[in-house]
């Protein structure tokens, strides 16, 4: 689907593939084999989002691959052609591409009393990348977070929608809301947690634009 002119697939989860004069990946999980990557942007180290099996499908000696320090060591005997290490709250230039990092954290989903699944002192990240001029938000897996809520200027968000681990439908919408992107896609459902009617709930209750892609 093209949309603000760049060419945007959903391969299911969090992972979209985006096409304009660069070849760029996040968090393949599950995907057919494909065209290798120039960038592929992991958000953190958990299997779902930093797939060994995944990143051999997409990667070759030009690729390079840009992650959080914890996911590093899930990638040993992968063939990629460079590693770039970032930390919430940074800006980086990568081949040509501009982009900055949010943290991705919980802050009400809890995988035992008092220890959220995403704890913020992990960090864990979200980009944001500027593509030719557009804005392009991919917020990793995270809750509706003060970071969040202070976004500005962004043309197309990725946001998980499952509840569980991430926002609900719910606050999920209540994100876009604050932060009004042009246009805000739903992802994190239909893998691991999370269904097509979680995300026909986030479009119902946002007052932006809501695309719903169908898995490629």
């Amino acid at each position: 689907m093209i949309l603000e002119g760049i060419d945007i697939s959903w391969l299911g989860h969090d992972c979209f593939k985006i096409k304009f004069n660069k070849l760029i990946y996040f968090d393949p999980f599950q995907i057919k084999e494909d065209e290798p990557a120039d960038i592929i942007f992991i958000s953190h180290e958990h299997f779902d989002h930093c797939s060994k099996d995944d990143l051999q499908k997409i990667s070759n000696e030009h690729t390079i691959i840009v992650m959080i320090p914890d996911a590093q060591s899930k990638i040993s005997g992968i063939k990629f052609g460079k590693l770039i290490l970032v930390e919430p709250n940074k800006k980086y230039i990568v081949n040509g591409l501009e982009f900055e990092t949010i943290p991705a954290y919980n802050i009400n989903k809890y995988r035992s009393p008092g220890i959220h699944f995403h704890p913020k002192q992990d960090e864990r990240v979200g980009f944001i990348i500027n593509i030719n001029g557009k804005i392009i938000f991919h917020a990793g897996d995270t809750d509706f977070t003060p970071e969040i809520k202070n976004l500005k200027n962004i043309d197309i968000a990725f946001i998980p929608i499952s509840g569980t681990y991430v926002m609900t439908a719910e606050e999920a919408a209540d994100a876009v809301n604050s932060f009004k992107p042009k246009i805000a896609i739903p992802m994190h459902y239909g893998a691991i947690v999370g269904n097509e009617k979680d995300a026909e709930r986030f479009k119902e209750l946002s007052k932006v634009e809501v695309v719903i892609l169908e898995k490629e």
